[in-house]
């Protein structure tokens, strides 16, 4: 059973434009909640997995289904004015091309026809400190591979929650080939990744190594090549895409799955920027940058609090077909026509002397 206050603080944050606190909730409900219960309920434990399974399995059950994919992709939270912690570090965000100050949180969204739901909430830590030895500035840096958490996820989803899916789709940095085999061998599932020009590829067993961007290939094609350290050959495509501003770009794309062609395979693979929609949904509908949590604890408890409340908009968007942005445009309007209707009754109580 769901908490009846992350119920009412996942309402919160749907509802907010601005910066969410445990004071600003209390004020909502008109103290019927006082802020130092809300802050009790942030600072009680620090949620995990097993409890958002939980919270998931029903939905999951309801959506799942053999052809869903699992797309797998980190986001850094930004929290430049927080205090570094085990939990709030610097870290590399490839979005801005810098190290920022934030959290670093890995997700696995289950992507079908019927919607899209996170299934592991993975906050990375760095709890152990260190020294750069070229600046003399003290560091951090996490005790676990994160291509290992993502094996241990994959493997609790398909063996012990036993999810329905075919296909795992991750971004370059989850394409090492310990997680290719893992998904391959182990898991018997397929994958779609994308490579870096230089990995190390062969065209048959016997042939000798070339960077892949070496490759002869002509766009829009397939062909099947051996990565270096592989035990499976993957299906390698080639795609040349068109930025914003007209500029062209590659797009190394192999796949487990050698049935299928270059328009299926990046068909598939598609389905990633869903997860894009995710962290901006997380980020720009429901605030888990906007909270002035100071503890791992209450960062984590808002962060889950966060996702909860994706899960809500996500079951509205299934009821009434609005996307999120649309949801949260509908509740933005009603706020203004509240305040509107508000301010014209205070100013109808007030008399004005312009003398």
């Amino acid at each position: 059973m769901i908490d009846p206050l992350q119920d009412l603080y996942s309402d919160y944050l749907i509802s907010s434009f601005s910066y969410t606190t445990a004071t600003g909730l209390s004020a909502a409900l008109d103290g019927s909640v006082s802020h130092d219960k809300i802050t009790r309920f942030l600072s009680d434990h620090e949620p995990d997995n097993r409890e958002l399974w939980k919270q998931i399995k029903p939905l999951v059950r309801q959506v799942e289904s053999t052809d869903g994919v699992v797309v797998i992709d980190n986001s850094i939270i930004h929290k430049p004015y927080t205090d570094q912690n085990d939990l709030i570090a610097y870290h590399f965000d490839h979005t801005v091309g810098r190290s920022v100050k934030g959290i670093d949180l890995v997700s696995m969204l289950y992507v079908t026809d019927k919607g899209n739901i996170p299934l592991f909430l993975n906050p990375i830590k760095k709890p152990i400190k260190y020294t750069d030895p070229k600046t003399g500035r003290e560091r951090r840096k996490a005790d676990v591979e994160v291509n290992d958490v993502v094996r241990d996820n994959l493997t609790a989803l398909t063996h012990n929650r036993q999810v329905k899916y075919k296909y795992v789709l991750a971004d370059i940095w989850f394409a090492c080939k310990e997680t290719m085999e893992h998904i391959k061998l182990k898991l018997k599932k397929e994958f779609i990744m994308p490579l870096k020009h230089n990995r190390l590829v062969r065209l048959d067993p016997e042939s000798k190594y070339c960077s892949l961007s070496s490759l002869p290939m002509t766009p829009g094609t397939t062909t099947k090549i051996y990565l270096k350290g592989l035990a499976f050959p993957v299906l390698f495509s080639k795609i040349i895409f068109t930025n914003e501003d007209q500029s062209t770009g590659e797009l190394y794309l192999v796949s487990s799955d050698l049935t299928l062609n270059s328009d299926s395979m990046l068909k598939l693979y598609k389905k990633r920027w869903s997860i894009e929609e995710y962290h901006r949904t997380l980020k720009s509908y429901v605030g888990v940058s906007k909270s002035p949590t100071k503890t791992v604890t209450t960062q984590v408890s808002h962060i889950f609090a966060s996702v909860h409340a994706f899960l809500k908009l996500e079951r509205l968007k299934l009821a009434t077909k609005l996307n999120h942005t649309a949801l949260k445009t509908k509740l933005y309007v009603k706020a203004l026509q509240t305040s509107m209707a508000e301010l014209k009754q205070l100013q109808s109580n007030q008399n004005y002397n312009y003398g």
